[in-house]
Formats: C-alpha cells, structure tokens, sequence
C-alpha cells in the first residue's frame, strides 16, 4: 500500500515537471523566433543607425567648436575685467598687532593704552589712521586702495584676488605682485608664509605656484613649460640664489641686468631651473631662500636684508594633439576681437619657437605658431626701517643705508611715470631696473602694502600708504597688452 502511493506521488511530481519543462521550452522557442525575426530586421536598420551616429558626431563637433569660442571670449572678457582696474593695482593689508608690538617685553597682556590701533580696515577699500598724541598734531586720514584687507582676514582671501592674474599669465600677460611696507609690517608673511609651513598659512608664492600648475593641468591643449629663478638685490648687487655657491651661476662673473634683443630686461648669467609639478617649484624656491641675507634688528628678530625676486617663466605654445583648439594659429577663430595694431603689441613677449627647441611641435599647422613667453615675478622687498629705531651698526647699517636706497630708487620712478617724464631713472638702482619691464612695461602690477596697526609705528604706515597711494596714481604704461597672435 505504501509502495503505491509513492509511485502515486511520483508520477504526480513527474507531470508537474515535464509540464514545466514544456513551458520553458515554448518561452525559449519564442525567444529564439524573436531573435530570428530582429536579425532580419537589422540591415533594415543599419542605415538609420548610421544616420543617427553621424548626425551625433556632428553636433558633437558643433559643441566642441562653440566651447572653444566660449573659451577665447571667456579669456577676452576675464582680461578686460582685469585691465579695468588698470596695469597698476594697490592692495593693502593690515597686520594684527603682535607680542613684541608691546614696548613691554611681551610677557604681559597688551595695554590698548600703550599701544593702540591707529591703522584701521573701515571697509574693503578704505584705511583709516586715527591718533591723537600729545605734542604732536592729531592724524585723521584716510586712503582709498582696490582692496582692503583688515587683520582678521587669512591668507585664502589676500590669494584669492591674485588668483585672476594666474589666467592672464597663462593667457600671454607678464605679472607681477609686489609686496612693500616697513620691517616687521607682514611682508614675507604675505608673500612665504610663516616658518612653520602650516597649511592654512602659505603664502602668495607657494599658492600661486600650486594655482599655477593646476591651470595647467586644466587645459591640455596647450603644451606649457615652466622655469623658476630666485634672486635677491643684496646691498645694490644681484646674486642667483639658486646656483650651486648662492651667489652667481658662472664663478667669477657678477649676475647684471641686460637688455634683450627684443627690449626686454634680463638678469644674466642666472640660473633658470626646469620644473614640472608645484612640488618641485616649491622645493627650488625653499632651498634658495635658505640663503637669502637675513639678520635680526630692534625691530624684527628676522629682518630680511634684501629683495627677493622669485621669477616664474611660462613658455606657451599649442600641444601637437590638440586639433580642435589652436589659439595661437593663424587660421584660429578671432572671436577674441581684432588683432592688436603693431605699435600697440607689447615688446619681445613672444618668439618664434625653432624646429630643435623644447617644446616645439612636428610639422603640420600648429608648428608654424609662436611661443609665447610671459614671466610671473614675485616679490617680497626689504623693509624700510629708521637706523636710530632699529639700532643697527656696523655692516647691518650699511644694509639699512642700501634698502632705504633702492626704495626711495623705487619711488622716483613711480613718480617720473606718475609725471609721465621722458626720461625714468631705472638704473638708479639694481632693483629698479631689474623691475623695470614690470613697473614701466606693459605688465599687470600688484602692489600690495603691507602696514602695522600700532601707534609707535604710524610714521612709517603713514609712508607706506603715502607710497601705495601714489603707486596708483601711476597712469603712464597704460593698460597691460599680452602677446601678439601668428
């Protein structure tokens, strides 16, 4: 009876499973009936499907073609937006007050009383300095810059107003950011940064370095070259702060300032290092300014003696895989606005690359382009100072005596251009004239002057901002032209 009723059951799962199995090969057949009937179908459709694929491409192709005209007018407008501030700009910033701003020795809490905030950030564009001390006359006067940084504001939004520049740069403009002010006012700070190298502190260099590459890496279209050189003007004289002695490139011969065949100021023999990532280019500028003069004053327990210029050279030409976009082609769309008359070019900013030279593409239309070259200066003066405050003797006063030179060298010639004088003394000091392509050339200057909040230095804030308003009165270069296109 049991035997039975398991056959029973085995039949019954049996029937289930062959009337499952027939189900599954009916789906199956259909599938392969569908797949059958698509495949006759397909050459039907191939042609519509090519159709489709190159109307695709095409309207791929328009896309990509009004991108790039987006981008040259992008670059046309970013620069008009910067020229309309004009090719000289003044910033200032204030620093806070710090511990040995105290006439005490900083041991205990500062007195507001002893030393009072007399320089003040009354909005983004607008100084105030305020005292009233007795014997002398009351000061209440106020200065008008492009931007005003008040204490409180970090290093983010100093670069944050530099950072433009870096597109001009790329896009053929020669720039230069300019850091000036008494010791101690926050000059090297702004422009390296603190010593300990924290994150959120850097400086205009390292940022403007990193910004630097970064853009370059944004547009592989262009094929770009990048060379740094660190120099300082150390009591009127040059040394090469990256050759292998800190002093000059070829033993036994001075660094000079010469003029190029194309007009241009040159600091040579000068070491020129090739860099290829901000790492590298931060590390170059940090070894070089491990030998820059510095002694400690009465005023600043590290005085910087000399004038640091980091120099960033940019050689831009269009990469030889880049077809779609060639802005320095003669064929290239010149939606960017007509061509620059030739008086109005700026001088020796481009040459024509050589067949051996790095960087110069195969033959084909882009070889026939120039390279372009713009230089990025970056420069962090030596601060004035009064030798009877700052109690120097000896050699530290002759330092003294030579950065007070070059300084007041620096403010004849802002005034002879202010004048618009026929004749400008740039050679009336190494710093001037190694400057001179960016103080009276067609560059994009930024002025930056640094000052103190405190009482006991309201002479020398008062000078700097006197210096730094001036310096935008400077009207005489007119607006900064980049490059001629070929």
């Amino acid at each position: 009876m049991k035997l039975k009723q398991d056959v029973q059951e085995l039949r019954s799962s049996s029937a289930e499973l062959l009337r499952a199995g027939r189900e599954r090969h009916q789906d199956c057949l259909s599938a392969v009936v569908a797949a059958i009937e698509r495949a006759w179908l397909q050459p039907e459709a191939l042609p519509s499907w090519r159709s489709r694929a190159l109307h695709l491409e095409r309207s791929l192709q328009d896309l990509s073609m009004q991108y790039h005209l987006e981008r040259q007018r992008r670059k046309l407008l970013h620069n008009q937006l910067v020229e309309l501030n004009g090719s000289i700009r003044v910033h200032c910033r204030i620093r806070p007050v710090l511990p040995f701003d105290d006439e005490s020795d900083g041991a205990v809490p500062r007195d507001s009383s002893v030393c009072p905030d007399v320089a003040r950030a009354v909005d983004d564009e607008t100084v105030l300095v305020q005292c009233s001390r007795p014997g002398h006359p009351s000061i209440n006067k106020t200065f008008n810059f492009e931007r005003v940084y008040g204490p409180a504001e970090p290093q983010t939004a100093v670069f944050a107003d530099v950072c433009p520049l870096l597109t001009s740069l790329l896009d053929g403009y020669d720039v230069c950011v300019l850091a000036l002010g008494q010791t101690g006012s926050g000059k090297t700070y702004t422009m390296l940064g603190p010593p300990s190298d924290a994150p959120h502190d850097v400086g205009l260099v390292p940022r403007a370095v990193e910004g630097l590459f970064r853009l370059i890496s944004e547009n592989p279209s262009r094929s770009t070259q990048v060379e740094v050189s660190v120099m300082e003007v150390y009591n009127n004289d040059i040394f090469d702060l990256l050759a292998k002695d800190g002093r000059t490139a070829v033993p036994g011969v001075k660094p000079e300032v010469s003029t190029t065949r194309e007009g241009r100021k040159e600091v040579s023999p000068l070491t020129r290092a090739a860099v290829c990532s901000a790492g590298e280019c931060t590390a170059l500028i940090r070894a070089g300014l491990q030998l820059r003069a510095q002694h400690a004053t009465a005023v600043h327990a590290a005085s910087s003696r000399s004038h640091l210029i980091v120099t960033v050279t940019v050689t831009t030409a269009p990469s030889c895989h880049s077809s779609a976009e060639q802005p320095w082609s003669p064929t290239a769309p010149q939606e960017a606005g007509p061509p620059q008359p030739a008086a109005g070019r700026r001088r020796g900013a481009s040459r024509r690359a050589s067949p051996g030279s790095p960087g110069a593409s195969p033959a084909g239309p882009a070889a026939h382009a120039e390279q372009v070259h713009a230089k990025l200066q970056l420069v962090d003066l030596a601060g004035s100072e009064c030798a009877g405050v700052s109690g120097v003797t000896g050699s530290a006063l002759r330092e003294t005596s030579c950065i007070n030179r070059s300084l007041a060298a620096l403010a004849d010639v802002l005034r002879a251009l202010w004048e618009r004088r026929g004749h400008v003394p740039y050679r009336n000091s190494k710093l001037t004239h190694v400057l001179q392509d960016a103080l009276g050339g067609d560059a994009k200057l930024l002025v930056m002057v640094c000052v103190s909040p405190c009482l006991k230095h309201v002479a020398e804030t008062l000078q700097s901002l006197g210096f730094g308003a001036r310096a935008r009165q400077v009207q005489g270069a007119g607006p900064a032209r980049r490059s001629p296109r070929c």
